[in-house]
């Protein structure tokens, strides 16, 4: 496994992050896996190398973050091996601050998270969502009260119209409060709509690119194939609405091709193919079978030639934008 800088930072992280949303209460996500089933696969990407993890306070209604923190207790030897993400905006509660990025709830967040994590800092701490009702100059100032209080390390941002991510972005050096050194957009060969305006901002800036859902929620594993997954049904409203772009079915159709060509899964040359793109510091990877974890780890070894990025990318089609 190779490690890179995220973003401008001092702080190194492996080139593939390990999304824990997969991991938690199967009761509230019917296709999440519990902690005795989530430990191997787990297991399998410390082993080969994983040492950056991502989760959030509403993954499994704060289950996957307990699962997030007793498993990598128990993986690593030390808290300093390893780097942890998690996030605050959506509701955790029925009470009307237990959302949003008030102060208010931002304080309880990082308090909760780091309770049910069971460490004393998370080196991570992202918005998970803009929040339309809290001015920005609140939420940017009680991030970085969160910072200096030692809490978490670094704040990073996630799906935002770029306008609003360089305004956040102002706010803070205006105070001289701290900025957002990553952002967690939606990217991947069937969602390219943050080329257009975000990936280029945050190349500009120095900001690091960790996107969700780097296989389209298993379309792009699954392509040259009909078969679809527990989370694709539960998910049917969503995944129609992220997905089912004009040039969806063609993407999908050279994604297998070459994939076939090359000897490898469609899995990993999708994974690939988002790894050669500018600015790129760790998709972050869903797993709840151990070779999703091989898949992934193999794509950081495969070498697209300009070719092949090219013949995947020509298909698409501009898209609306989704958040």
């Amino acid at each position: 496994m190779e490690y890179t800088r995220l973003g401008r930072t001092g702080l190194k992280v492996s080139k593939i992050c390990l999304g824990m949303m997969s991991y938690g209460d199967p009761g509230q996500m019917g296709w999440a896996l519990p902690e005795d089933e989530a430990e191997p696969i787990v297991r399998k990407a410390v082993e080969g190398g994983v040492t950056f993890f991502d989760t959030a306070d509403v993954y499994s209604g704060g289950a996957s973050e307990v699962v997030t923190g007793n498993l990598l207790r128990k993986l690593f030897s030390g808290r300093e091996e390893y780097v942890l993400a998690t996030k605050v905006f959506f509701p955790v509660g029925k009470a009307a601050n237990d959302g949003g990025l008030s102060r208010k709830h931002i304080m309880a967040g990082i308090d909760g998270s780091l309770s049910r994590l069971g460490t004393d800092y998370v080196d991570l701490y992202q918005i998970h969502r803009w929040d339309e009702e809290t001015p920005i100059e609140e939420t940017m100032e009680a991030l970085h009260d969160v910072v200096k209080a030692g809490k978490a390390r670094y704040i990073g941002a996630s799906s935002m119209p770029a306008w609003r991510f360089a305004k956040a972005q102002h706010v803070a050096d205006l105070h001289g409060w701290t900025r957002f050194v990553s952002m967690q957009g939606h990217y991947n060969l069937l969602y390219r709509e943050d080329e257009r305006e975000m990936n280029p901002l945050c190349l500009d800036q120095g900001v690091g690119l960790i996107p969700w859902s780097p296989l389209a929620r298993g379309l792009l594993a699954r392509a040259g194939t009909e078969q679809e997954t527990t989370r694709q049904v539960g998910d049917g409203p969503r995944q129609q609405q992220l997905y089912g772009g004009p040039a969806d079915a063609e993407i999908l159709a050279k994604v297998a091709e070459l994939a076939a060509e090359r000897g490898v899964t469609p899995a990993t040359l999708s994974l690939a193919w988002l790894l050669h793109q500018p600015g790129m510091t760790a998709p972050i990877i869903g797993a709840t079978k151990g070779h999703h974890v091989d898949d992934a780890l193999a794509a950081e070894d495969l070498d697209l030639s300009e070719k092949e990025l090219n013949a995947l990318a020509e298909p698409y089609q501009p898209r609306p934008l989704s958040f």
